[in-house]
């Protein structure tokens, strides 16, 4: 696949999918700034996002939010910062207590093979840790549109949100929802609940709900529902500790 920029997929909602780990970024626009929830797997990638953010002619970013702790949601964060200033970078308090240690286990894994040609800028790229954290719900105020944040429970990782819209029946799943890939399960994950929080994000959606997932296409209600599915039939499959994380590879879920 190519980048595809920043293309509008509700009212004032744009998502931008980058081929590089297949991610997405996602603005939303409200009449006092910009959201723009995860912000890419490097420094230098994420000059191509202010490019193609500046390039939009929407607005300045305001707020920064990250799904998770993973170096490919936030290792933008300091280039973004660069762009518009000491912004608020938001994410939940076990997402931000785990920034430091999943940024160093993303330079050790990835950036110091010699193979991968993209790897010096990974290992390049500062980590910078969410300054504006909650435990359960907030709230980022645009003015004429609020944006809500939720922790639903534990999954991909311990700190996982999705950002809801509502006026535009739009949630942002980060990585409890893949489309391009089966639901990556690693050593920080909690496999055994994630169905579970699967269930609390279902309760989030309408009929019409557009899901944009961390990774892929975004999708509708019908396609969380069958992903949850996939999940409770691969806990139910193999033994799992009450809970904690699952110390698991990836796992295929077809």
């Amino acid at each position: 696949m190519t980048d595809t920029g920043f293309e509008e997929i509700a009212d004032r909602v744009w998502v931008a999918r980058y081929a590089w780990w297949d991610v997405n970024v996602t603005l939303i626009g409200g009449s006092s700034g910009l959201v723009i929830v995860d912000t890419h797997s490097s420094s230098v990638a994420a000059r191509q996002v202010v490019d193609d953010v500046r390039r939009l002619g929407v607005g300045p970013v305001t707020h920064i939010v990250n799904t998770h702790e993973h170096f490919d949601h936030t290792f933008g964060n300091a280039e973004l910062r660069a762009a518009y200033g000491d912004l608020p970078i938001h994410a939940t308090d076990v997402a931000a207590s785990r920034t430091v240690a999943a940024g160093e286990r993303a330079k050790a894994t990835y950036g110091l093979d010699p193979a991968d040609p993209r790897g010096p800028e990974i290992v390049g790229t500062p980590v910078v840790v969410a300054d504006t954290t909650f435990s359960s719900v907030a709230v980022i105020d645009l003015d004429d549109r609020l944006v809500e944040l939720a922790h639903p429970g534990r999954g991909h990782t311990g700190g996982d949100l999705v950002v809801r819209v509502p006026d535009a029946d739009v949630l942002l799943a980060g990585d409890l929802v893949e489309e391009s890939a089966p639901p990556a399960v690693g050593p920080d994950s909690f496999l055994a609940e994630w169905p579970q929080t699967l269930e609390v994000v279902i309760r989030m959606l309408t009929a019409s709900t557009v899901v944009v997932p961390g990774h892929g296409r975004p999708v509708g209600r019908d396609f969380v529902l069958d992903q949850h599915a996939e999940l409770a039939l691969l806990v139910a499959q193999q033994e799992q500790p009450p809970s904690g994380p699952s110390g698991r590879a990836i796992l295929p879920l077809a």
